[in-house]
């Protein structure tokens, strides 16, 4: 990438440091990010992919995490005290480089660090306001018209295979397996009606909650005086708690190979020990844990060929793989109102 196609010494300019070196992380066309050494130390350069409204929300959204104690690098300032540059109709941020090491979800000192951290920043987002001029992101009660909304599309790709003259391996096991996910997809869409989980999005929408969205070991650093430290914010969203812990949940199950028993209770536990949630509210996880989120993820990046580069073995190698971890799933949710039992002791 040639650096000279993005204005990075005209941002850089803005702000009150003497740069000593540039180096690219990551490009592409609506966003980057930059390594930048300075005599202050490393910074990171970020070029936002979203608006300027936007950027106002994700901004408030992580100073208002910083003030309740939540462990974030720091925004910096323009010699003007903005916390961004706009050029033309793109904002760059620029913030501290944080030592540390993502967690290994292999050891369990440090799945439960990320996991208790987590329990932190949904505690900490009570209470958030957005500013009247942000634009605001949130699923919050949208969950069944999203679900509802994946569901219909998977189906239509399952009738167009049901309609092919022929099918190639892929499209065999969709036609034999599809069937039994989409009655999970409607039971859990017929779950959401029920009064658990309009009283916890009203309960969210009167004090406010925010999910960070990829709450994962790749977005989490351990750092070397204790400190865990959250990265990644540019995908902040007012919603549920659960969608973070079902997203990490599937995460941390899907690198193990299968569900275990074991192991949710441990996370649960130690999430519960964090953020106590209701047992009606552990209810609306165990319904967004019943859609197949990683079936419906690998089948839908298939059809539409969202993953350009991948071969058809690839493809179909990850189809048995998330087949694999969702039917194992199943037989853990079995055991799922007995663990929420065990953590609420």
């Amino acid at each position: 990438m040639d650096l000279n196609s993005e204005p990075l010494q005209e941002v850089l300019a803005k702000y009150p440091y003497a740069v000593k070196g540039i180096r690219t992380e990551s490009y592409k066309e609506k966003k980057g990010v930059w390594w930048i050494k300075t005599e202050q130390g490393m910074k990171i350069l970020k070029k936002h992919p979203n608006s300027e409204p936007m950027l106002l929300f994700l901004l408030s959204a992580v100073a208002h995490l910083q003030k309740k104690g939540i462990n974030i690098p720091r925004v910096n300032e323009t010699v003007d005290g903005s916390p961004y540059v706009k050029i033309g109709d793109t904002c760059f941020i620029l913030i501290d480089a944080v030592e540390g090491a993502n967690p290994d979800y292999r050891k369990p000192e440090e799945l439960n660090a990320l996991v208790r951290e987590m329990g932190r920043f949904h505690l900490a987002s009570a209470g958030f306001v957005p500013p009247d001029q942000a634009k605001v992101r949130q699923h919050l009660g949208n969950w069944r018209q999203d679900f509802s909304a994946d569901a219909g599309r998977l189906k239509d790709f399952y009738n167009e295979e049901i309609s092919k003259a022929s099918h190639n391996e892929f499209g065999k096991i969709i036609l034999e397996v599809f069937p039994s996910f989409l009655q999970r997809m409607e039971a859990a869409i017929t779950g959401l009606d029920g009064p658990e989980y309009a009283a916890w999005v009203d309960k969210i929408a009167a004090g406010g909650g925010l999910c960070h969205q990829d709450f994962a070991a790749g977005n989490i650093l351990l750092n070397p005086s204790g400190r865990v430290y959250i990265l990644d914010t540019d995908s902040l969203t007012i919603d549920l708690p659960a969608r973070d812990i079902r997203k990490l949940l599937n995460e941390v199950m899907k690198k193990n190979g299968k569900w275990e028993p074991a192991l949710l209770e441990s996370i649960l536990g130690a999430y519960q020990q964090a953020n106590p949630l209701t047992i009606d509210e552990w209810a609306v996880l165990k319904l967004d844990l019943t859609f197949p989120h990683l079936f419906a993820g690998i089948m839908d990046k298939y059809y539409r060929r969202r993953e350009k580069e991948w071969t058809e073995s690839k493809y179909l190698n990850r189809l048995k793989e998330m087949i694999a971890v969702e039917r194992s799933l199943e037989e853990v949710l079995e055991y799922y109102d007995a663990v929420i039992r065990n953590i609420l002791q």
